[in-house]
């Protein structure tokens, strides 16, 4: 099982000396990926909203202020030189298509083929109104479109593809991603639409655990989450053994009432408890998990980290 982190590319940690010490704290620390999410344009965050939260707010303070995603992984490929590079996730319609391919293939280049891209629809309509150029109503549409063109772009030399919202003939591309046949895709999202995409196109399913509308935050509804995408992807045509599952942990390590179905949530409770949780998840499939050091304090939040390597990664 690969470990993971949240680099802060939000708030006050995202600043150019703290998000490289932190990525290379985590590559000395020896976690297998670091994560990098993705706005562009937020509204007053102040205001409930968020899917992840139990109260509609994010996580991260002052999760406006924000370094652009894709921009960030490969500048943060220049400063670390193993650690694999997770877009967690790529809101697929902020770009179009055709440039996106060339800027994730270039990343990939650069970093020597450490790139994963993650990948969702999105769910902020007025931020997907103001950076697409495309409908907020048809995001999943274009999504599939998108990621069918990219990986068309990354696979022939000279690519032929004639969309709704995308057209590219023959034009050359290059350079191609160092992964073949394309990098990793991991595709994020609880919902039907988004694990019949993972079923399709994914090498992974990304879920969170704390989406409120298609909860997985007990192993009983995580367990049934894996079987529902294993029968879609047999029902897509692949073998549901090759699919891979990674859970994204929001918050761990902390007190928290037992969820609605009457279990205690996954990686609440105590270190030992973190850590069994670690263990049952991979019986049940689960093959990369995630966690979430970000704050508003760099010290305490490589301090965090150094702590969970001690007390958790040592022992697993």
């Amino acid at each position: 099982m690969q470990i993971g982190f949240n680099l802060p590319v939000s708030g006050p940690m995202a600043a150019p000396d703290i998000m490289a010490n932190i990525a290379q704290l985590g590559e000395a620390l020896g976690f297998d990926y670091l994560t990098l999410t993705d706005h562009v344009a937020l509204p007053d965050t102040t205001a409930p909203g968020y899917p992840y939260s139990t109260t509609g707010e994010f996580y991260t303070p002052d999760p406006g202020h924000r370094v652009e995603q894709l921009t960030t992984t490969a500048w943060i490929a220049a400063k670390t030189s193993k650690i694999r590079l997770v877009l967690a996730v790529m809101v697929v319609p902020h770009r179009p298509a055709v440039v996106t391919s060339k800027m994730l293939a270039t990343i990939d280049v650069l970093s020597g083929g450490r790139l994963t891209v993650g990948i969702g629809a999105g769910w902020l309509q007025v931020e997907l109104e103001a950076v697409g150029t495309t409908p907020f109503a048809e995001r999943g549409a274009v999504t599939d479109e998108y990621m069918d063109a990219m990986r068309t772009i990354w696979t022939n030399q000279k690519p032929v593809f004639h969309g709704k919202y995308t057209h590219i003939d023959g034009l050359l591309t290059d350079p191609k991603p160092v992964q073949k046949p394309y990098p990793p895709i991991w595709v994020g999202g609880e919902s039907g639409p988004s694990m019949r995409r993972a079923a399709r196109i994914g090498d992974a399913w990304y879920p969170i655990g704390s989406n409120n509308a298609h909860l997985l935050d007990t192993l009983p509804r995580l367990t049934a989450g894996i079987a529902k995408m294993r029968a879609l992807t047999a029902a897509a045509g692949r073998d549901p053994a090759a699919m891979g599952i990674v859970y994204r942990v929001k918050r761990h390590g902390m007190p928290a009432p037992a969820a609605t179905d009457g279990c205690r949530k996954l990686f609440t409770g105590t270190v030992a408890d973190t850590i069994d949780d670690i263990a049952r998840v991979r019986d049940i499939g689960v093959t990369a998990i995630d966690f979430d050091f970000e704050g508003r304090d760099a010290v305490k939040s490589a301090a965090d980290m150094k702590k969970f390597h001690m007390e958790v990664l040592s022992r697993i």
